[in-house]
Formats: structure tokens, C-alpha cells, sequence
């Protein structure tokens, strides 16, 4: 392949093609840019244009995430009560309003009352979002446009960190002020991009209504939650497990930190949508899933060896073991991505979404701490331990997503196709 094939190649696998595939993307990147400013600059904000204490911060972002996990399917239930649409519209125009009271917020109090009230709203238009992609596009169309939207995320992403660096330089309260405003701007034209898109038609609700939260009694399908809940694991290894293993058991510089960060972000703007073919069917998303999580365990007997190492060498395991547990995040997504749009049931999508989510919610309450404790606190033979875990919940992916397909989904009519929009 000649340099200018390769070149088309790389172009066509990062800027999506015409149409609607394109339109997600777009809203995903300009989403991006307020989320990821806020993201690099919040603890700044907090302590310093609220007057938190890190304690209060702490506290106030852990009541916040068990509200997410609590209202996650009955949250996602809304989805397919109100149409994604509409739910994703109304919450990102809420997100704008909160956002847009962070400058007056007074005390803990209010402040807990803005996390908390974003917590649930994000959960909601989490879910709307992959709703209305899964519902808008062609099966075979699903898994690739969801690619393209995370590729464009991490664009968002990187562009609004490097916003948060000019307002960190600048580090007064006037600029801290104007940054929230900003985004809360930015969450308004998101808006309008959503509300912009298709209309879809909605979907028909089942003969016999069903709780939101008769998916918590589907045990097939909530085995698969949990094991590809555990799996997205690989985020908090590469954001938060390696930089400590870095600073506490190697001779590496600190810099090594931000410049692995650097390399997954743009690796997964280069290569998500061409590692994601093939996991746009349950069984393709299934094995993707298993080869994620055996990755992960890899990368787990990879990266402890760079606690023995000096120099240069040093270097060198850290940047393979980082580019396993990359390549692990890659194939991993798009598993997950293919059985969020291939297991859950037309008229149920909401609740179901949701399900999965909370298996993701399950990870960022027990990883952290867990994987933490094994792998760095042990001085490294927790990696052994660690990496049996991810090989166990790899290859029990595969047999329980064939449950999922054997079982009939609680109230569900049979799977619909991708539905025409509207013009």
C-alpha cells in the first residue's frame, strides 16, 4: 500500500462518511469540548472558585456516583416511555441550566445538590444517546457510527484540555466563572445539534407494560451486564492503577504519565473505527468482548515487569504494556457497543441500556479501590491474582451472552429494525 493509500485509509477510518453517521459524530465532538474542559478544570473550580475542601469534593462526586448507579435503569426507563430524542434534548438543556448555576452554588449543600442533580440527568441522556444511535441506524451501521462517535469524543476531548490549560494559566476567579459559562453554552449547542437530527418515529410500547426495572429480574441478561461491566476496567487501570504503579515502583519520569495518556488518545482517534469491524453481532460482539478481557490480563503480567527494570528499558515495558491495554480498550468497546445494540429488545431499549450502564457504574464502585490495593499495594504479585480475574471474566462473556440469546427477554415483543427517520 502506497503512502497516499494509506493516507486515505487512516482519513476514511477517523472522519466519518455523509450523513447521519457524520451528524452523531459532529454532536459527540462539540459535546466533548465542554465535557472534557470540565473534566481537566473541575477540581481547580471546586477548591478554588467554590472554596470546597478536597474532602467535601471527594464526598460530594461519591454521593453523586451512587445516585448514578441507583438511577441508572429507571432512569434509562425514560428513554422508552418519552422517545431518545426528546429525553436527550430536555437533559442536555437541564445539563446547561446546572451548569450555569456552578458560580452562584454557596457552601457543600449546594453544591451536592448540583453534582447530584447531574449525575441523574447524565445517566439519562447517557442512555438516550446510544438509544436513538442504535434506533436511527441500519444493524450493520451501529457499531461503526458508535466508533466514530468515541474517535470524535476524544477529539472534544483533547481540544477542551487544552481550554482548561489557557484557564488554569490564567487562574481567576473571573476565568473559572467564564469556564463554566462556556460550557454550559456548549451543552445548549449540543442541544441543537440533537434537536436538529431526525425524528424517529416511536417505538410500540409492549401489549402488557412492564416495570423499568423487570430488567433487574432478567438474570441471563444481567450476568452479561456485569461481566462487560467489569471489563470496561481497562479506563481505570490506564487512568488511574498505571500512573500509581508508575510513580510508586519505577524509575520512569512523571512525564511518562501524560505522555501514555497522549498515546491512548490518539490511538483511539486513529484506530477505533477499523478494530471495531466485526462487532456488529451478538456472537462477533461476544468474542470481541473475550479478546478485550484477555488483553487486560496480559497487559496485567506485562506491566509488573517494569518494576525490576531500569532506564530506558523501563520505557519500553511501559510503552508495551500501555499499547496491549490500548489495544485492549479498543477491541473491548466495540464489544460492548455490539451487544448494546444487538441484546436488548425494541420496546425496552431504555431499561436495557440502562442495565448494561449499570454494570459500568458496578466498575467504577469496586475497581478503584480493588484493583488498586492488588496491583500496587502489594508491591506487584497482586498482578497474578488481577490478571486470573480478567482471564475468568473473558471467557465467561462468550457462554453468557449465548444465555442471553436462548432466553426470551421479560414482556418483550420480537426484535425491530432500524427504523426510517422522519423527515
Amino acid at each position: 500500500m502506497g503512502t497516499r493509500e494509506t493516507i486515505r485509509t487512516v482519513v476514511r477510518d477517523v472522519v466519518p462518511p455523509a450523513g447521519l453517521t457524520r451528524a452523531l459524530a459532529v454532536q459527540a465532538m462539540v459535546y466533548a469540548v465542554g465535557s472534557g474542559l470540565f473534566h481537566a478544570g473541575s477540581a481547580v473550580f471546586f477548591t478554588r472558585a467554590l472554596g470546597l475542601s478536597a474532602a467535601q469534593v471527594g464526598l460530594g462526586l461519591s454521593i453523586a456516583a451512587g445516585v448514578s448507579l441507583l438511577g441508572t435503569v429507571p432512569l434509562g426507563g425514560l428513554t422508552d416511555r418519552y422517545g431518545p430524542q426528546r429525553v436527550w434534548v430536555v437533559g442536555l438543556v437541564l445539563n446547561a441550566a446546572l451548569f450555569a448555576t456552578y458560580p452562584f452554588v454557596g457552601g457543600f449543600a449546594g453544591f451536592l445538590a448540583v453534582v447530584v442533580a447531574l449525575a441523574a440527568v447524565d445517566a439519562a441522556v447517557g442512555v438516550a444517546r446510544q438509544v436513538y444511535s442504535i434506533n436511527a441506524l441500519r444493524p450493520a451501521e451501529r457499531v461503526t457510527a458508535m466508533a466514530y462517535q468515541r474517535s470524535s469524543l476524544n477529539v472534544g476531548f483533547g481540544l477542551g484540555a487544552v481550554i482548561s490549560g489557557l484557564v488554569l494559566t490564567v487562574d481567576t476567579i473571573t476565568a473559572y466563572r467564564g469556564m463554566v459559562w462556556f460550557i454550559s453554552t456548549v451543552f445548549l449547542v449540543t442541544a441543537l445539534f440533537v434537536r436538529r437530527l431526525p425524528r424517529l418515529p416511536q417505538v410500540a410500547r409492549p401489549a402488557q407494560p412492564t416495570s423499568r426495572l423487570a430488567v433487574l429480574r432478567d438474570r441471563p441478561f444481567m450476568a452479561v451486564s456485569v461481566l462487560s461491566g467489569l471489563l470496561t476496567a481497562h479506563q481505570t487501570l490506564y487512568l488511574t492503577v498505571m500512573p500509581l504503579w508508575i510513580l510508586t515502583h519505577t524509575d520512569a519520569p512523571k512525564t511518562m504519565i501524560a505522555a501514555l495518556v497522549l498515546l491512548n488518545t490518539v490511538l483511539i482517534v486513529l484506530l477505533q473505527v477499523r478494530v471495531s469491524r466485526g462487532a456488529d453481532t451478538a456472537a462477533g460482539a461476544a468474542r470481541a468482548s473475550r479478546r478485550g478481557g484477555l488483553l487486560i490480563a496480559l497487559f496485567c503480567l506485562a506491566l509488573p515487569i517494569s518494576g525490576v527494570t531500569r532506564g530506558a528499558l523501563t520505557v519500553v515495558v511501559l510503552v508495551a504494556a500501555a499499547l496491549l491495554l490500548i489495544l485492549a480498550e479498543l477491541i473491548e468497546s466495540a464489544g460492548t457497543w455490539g451487544l448494546t445494540a444487538t441484546l436488548p429488545p425494541a420496546d425496552q431499549r431504555g431499561a436495557y441500556v440502562g442495565a448494561l450502564e449499570l454494570g459500568v457504574q458496578v466498575q467504577y464502585l469496586i475497581a478503584p479501590a480493588g484493583l488498586t490495593a492488588l496491583g500496587v499495594t502489594t508491591g506487584g504479585w497482586g498482578w497474578l491474582p488481577t490478571a486470573a480475574i480478567f482471564v475468568l471474566v473473558a471467557l465467561a462473556i462468550v457462554p453468557a451472552v449465548a444465555w442471553v440469546g436462548r432466553t426470551p427477554r421479560l414482556g418483550a415483543e420480537a426484535a425491530a429494525p432500524a427504523m426510517t427517520p422522519v423527515p
